[in-house]
């Protein structure tokens, strides 16, 4: 099926949707480091009420990817990821909606924050998944890996900006100045990408949701593996430096991200050139040695360079099994395979933590490094038996 619109250059095409997407993805960055604060400064909640308005978010996003999928084969990518920034511009309208209630009217306000935060999760599933539906459609499948690594770098890098340009907003002009940015940014986005043609929705025979699981489970359970990695790493790396109190703690994700986005800037095109079953299973092995090197690390500058590491693992699996699920797939079912493909790197990240920090309270903070290690290994080895015999 050919797109609605030809285009002799659809790399800036994708180039302009990246664009697009890493404004449209601040919205979902900045409140990150500012929800904490705000439920805890301004409502004067607990820990238990921060982490129900952190994970609703998440939870959200996992529950509705098969969901953006289906909506983006059968409904158009392009309608598909303009409605996902129009429910991140409804975040924004009630998360300052809850930033404007007055002192007396706290539940009310979580409240509003809480319908924000299940609005923003809507968002980032229709967006992400549209977004790459749409690329795929524009590109065509023999760059599906370039798709997505571009993709990957836009949201990575708006997750990377917008949690410290949320923060200082917070600090210096308060929580309503911050909602007010994630209203506009997603509005940015759309001019971006508005001149951006859609591509032809397939009028193939609708495949059932279970058939398209039996084709991505495994491609799946190895990026979940693979998330266990940058879980671990988010969430108690600072921890980890703070218990050996080494200094630099603040810099593990900067060399994570920045190794992260420059390997896909270099070696982004490999998964369409190589095929992404070689790919994956080299860079789950890298994954797997940065882990490993933060594990033993007896210094900062040597952890820091296990985080590098990881990230350079991390960069191109995503990238490199997600070409084999578009391989896999019929184009009518795309967008479905890529919305619940997607959902296994969700699953790993929302339940890590928690079971994660089971662990640390027997075994400390060095053992989790080890298990994402070992999670690591373990994805290569799925990648390699499982997907290299149904070839």
């Amino acid at each position: 099926m050919t797109t609605l619109i030809q285009e002799p250059h659809p790399r800036r095409l994708l180039l302009r949707l990246s664009i697009g997407m890493f404004v449209a993805y601040l919205s979902i960055g900045l409140p990150l480091g500012i929800i904490p604060l705000y439920v805890h400064q301004q409502l004067g909640l607990n820990d238990v009420m921060v982490g129900i308005a952190i994970g609703t978010q998440f939870l959200t996003t996992l529950i509705t990817r098969s969901t953006a999928g289906r909506w983006a084969d059968h409904q158009g990518a392009r309608r598909t990821a303009f409605l996902g920034m129009a429910s991140c511009v409804g975040s924004g309208i009630a998360t300052l909606a809850a930033a404007l209630m007055p002192g007396n009217a706290l539940a009310l306000a979580y409240g509003l924050l809480i319908g924000g935060r299940v609005l923003l999760g809507v968002g980032e599933s229709l967006l992400l998944t549209g977004n790459l539906t749409w690329g795929m459609g524009l590109a065509g499948s023999s760059l599906a890996g370039k798709v997505m690594s571009w993709n990957g770098m836009a949201t990575y890098g708006a997750m990377a900006a917008g949690a410290p340009l949320g923060l200082a907003i917070y600090h210096s002009q308060g929580m309503a100045a911050a909602s007010g940015l994630m209203l506009v940014l997603p509005l940015i986005a759309l001019v971006i990408d508005k001149g951006v043609p859609p591509v032809a929705v397939h009028t193939g025979k609708r495949q059932l949701l279970s058939a398209i699981w039996l084709l991505i489970w495994r491609p799946g359970l190895g990026l979940m593996l693979q998330g266990i990695g940058f879980s671990v790493l988010s969430v108690f790396v600072t921890l980890y430096f703070a218990q050996f109190g080494w200094p630099y703690a603040g810099f593990a994700l900067t060399a994570f991200g920045s190794a992260f986005i420059a390997v896909r800037l270099t070696f982004g095109n490999l998964p369409d050139k190589m095929g992404g079953i070689k790919v994956a299973q080299f860079f789950l092995l890298v994954e797997c040695a940065g882990l490993l090197l933060i594990f033993l690390a007896v210094n900062p500058l040597m952890a820091l360079a296990g985080a590098a590491l990881t990230g350079c693992g991390c960069s191109l699996i995503f990238p490199s099994l997600g070409v084999e699920v578009v391989r896999h797939v019929p184009p009518e079912a795309r967008g479905t395979a890529l919305g619940g493909f997607s959902a296994f790197q969700d699953l790993a990240y929302a339940l890590t933590g928690p079971l994660a920090g089971i662990l640390t309270g027997h075994a400390g903070y060095r053992s989790v490094f080890l298990l994402a290690a070992v999670c690591a290994f373990l994805g290569m080895l799925l990648v390699k038996l499982g997907l290299t015999k149904r070839g």
